[in-house]
């Protein structure tokens, strides 16, 4: 089985999903895991994956970073990079684009053989600053891996992924999309909205642990 890492996770849902199928799977965030698991590394995603770390953190032979920042490099958020909100400046607007852009760059161009990087639909500005090289990537939606209505993946979240050697998610759910709710679109505002608007399905976990991690 693989030892495999999953950046920018502190839920534990998705490293959990290929635990559960014999992988040796950690998490890694500044947070702490939110299970208590001892599978958890609180730190910088960026240090673990540093090659000079390797006698401290070992060698990973799959990266999955499932929520790396994301809030500067989505089309959603692009009109702050004009009109920056409140108590905010545009320098400030601009320094977190960059940071954001750097963590994905160095995530994917990781020297980890396997990898996937997860974000939603990016705006030019961050694909600029992004050495993509040859990846494309793909989109998929929660209820694609929905098994029934009351599932927590049926839900409306386009989500994508830029992936090293590693296929396409298939879909694995029953529904037709049609039902899906939008409750994370319209998260109530807060505090945490960002960390649940966040949150992994465990569908898409479970299908990422089962087609990713057979060829991991």
């Amino acid at each position: 089985m693989a030892r495999i890492l999953i950046g920018c996770e502190c839920s534990g849902t998705v490293r959990d999903a290929f635990e559960a199928l014999g992988h040796e799977a950690w998490s890694c965030d500044l947070k702490p895991d939110e299970r208590g698991s001892n599978r958890h590394i609180i730190d910088d995603i960026l240090n673990v994956i540093d090659p000079a770390n390797e006698l401290i953190y070992g060698k990973w032979d799959m990266l999955a970073v499932m929520h790396p920042p994301c809030t500067r490099l989505c089309n959603s958020g692009v009109r702050w990079l004009k009109v920056p909100p409140p108590n905010r400046t545009l320098e400030d607007m601009w320094r977190e684009l960059e940071e954001g852009a750097a963590l994905f760059d160095a995530c994917l161009n990781s020297h980890i053989p396997l990898v996937a990087v997860e974000n939603p639909v990016m705006h030019k500005y961050a694909k600029e600053r992004i050495n993509f090289g040859d990846v494309e990537p793909f989109y998929v939606q929660p209820w694609h891996f929905a098994e029934a209505e009351d599932s927590p993946d049926n839900e409306k979240k386009r989500t994508g992924f830029w992936c090293k050697g590693l296929p396409k998610l298939k879909p694995t759910g029953k529904l037709d999309g049609s039902t899906a709710r939008n409750s994370v679109h319209f998260a109530s505002p807060g505090a945490d909205r960002a960390t649940e608007r966040s949150r992994f399905f465990p569908g898409m976990a479970r299908a990422m642990a089962e087609q990713w991690g057979a060829v991991a």
